[in-house]
């Protein structure tokens, strides 16, 4: 232990960022974290399962859970990715309720999954609108929830990020940390590889494609003196999907592996050979056995 955790002066606590889809709290995580552990991209609903980041100091620990972008769910994924908010909402002892400055109106369903948690209302990409707008969209969220704070940012720019974990700093209780210092996630890293595969397929392609793909890191083998051998399964839904994902004469899965592969070994830190097969499992958004193969809670 360090000396803040036996001298009682250590702060350590969960924090969970939630809001709509594509509000940034995916960018705000990478951007607290300093490296990249959440993907990101345009589209909405890309995160699916909460991302776990923990961020270290000699005098405290902040456990940063990415949630899914708060919808009303249509099939059995969204209502996983929805329990999954729910779950990291009771979970932490701060939120951080992140809005869109440039287009996020009130919106009910999003201030539901509140509740009585303390909250801290970020305003993300401030540097986008006009500083007159302000403080109109602050009064009407004030006048729907009673925030304990306001920190207007820019998470991709890193604007004001610093302020908002001083005031996280600030109301997180005291206690030991929950996690060796060293570590970065709870995630193991076939999660952050599975996800910069999905990650290009959401960059790649457009309409339902993404949505309807899921990446299973089936094997995994370190070896000596060579690069590791990694072989994932792209799951869809429908074999239009699965030939639209390899392309003519492989094509298209090729350009996903050589995109990911350097991400990938980026990531983690040495060199990869990437074997990516792609299967159909029909309607397996809707079907809990293979949500539940996947790792979604029901």
């Amino acid at each position: 232990m360090s000396t803040e955790e036996t001298s009682g002066q250590h702060k350590c606590g969960y924090v969970a960022l939630v809001g709509k889809p594509n509000v940034g709290k995916s960018t705000l995580l990478n951007t607290m974290m300093g490296l990249k552990l959440s993907i990101v991209t345009h589209r909405p609903q890309t995160t699916r399962r909460r991302v776990l980041g923990i961020l270290s100091g000699d005098d405290h620990q902040v456990i940063l859970l990415d949630t899914p972008g708060i919808i009303n769910p249509r099939y059995g994924l969204q209502e996983s990715m929805m329990k999954d908010v729910r779950m990291s909402t009771s979970d932490a002892d701060i939120l951080v309720f992140m809005a869109d400055a440039t287009r996020d109106r009130v919106d009910d369903l999003s201030l539901s999954f509140v509740g009585d948690t303390p909250a801290i209302l970020v305003l993300n990409k401030i540097d986008k609108i006009k500083q007159e707008d302000v403080l109109p969209l602050v009064s009407s969220y004030m006048e729907a929830h009673a925030f304990e704070e306001v920190i207007p940012l820019s998470a991709l720019k890193g604007k004001n990020v610093d302020v908002l974990l001083e005031t996280l700093l600030k109301r997180l209780p005291m206690g030991p940390a929950f996690y060796p210092k060293e570590m970065i996630s709870e995630q193991p890293e076939k999660f952050f590889v599975a996800e910069i595969i999905r990650e290009k397929i959401f960059k790649l392609y457009r309409q339902e494609v993404p949505y309807s793909t899921q990446v299973d890191i089936v094997s995994w083998e370190e070896r000596e003196g060579d690069k590791d051998l990694i072989h994932a399964d792209i799951i869809v839904e429908r074999d239009s999907q699965k030939g639209i994902l390899i392309g003519k004469g492989g094509k298209a899965l090729k350009k996903i592996g050589t995109f990911a592969r350097e991400d990938i070994e980026e990531f983690i830190g040495r060199g990869i050979f990437l074997k990516l097969h792609v299967k159909v499992r029909n309607d397996w958004r809707n079907n809990e056995t293979h949500l539940r193969s996947f790792g979604y809670t029901q």
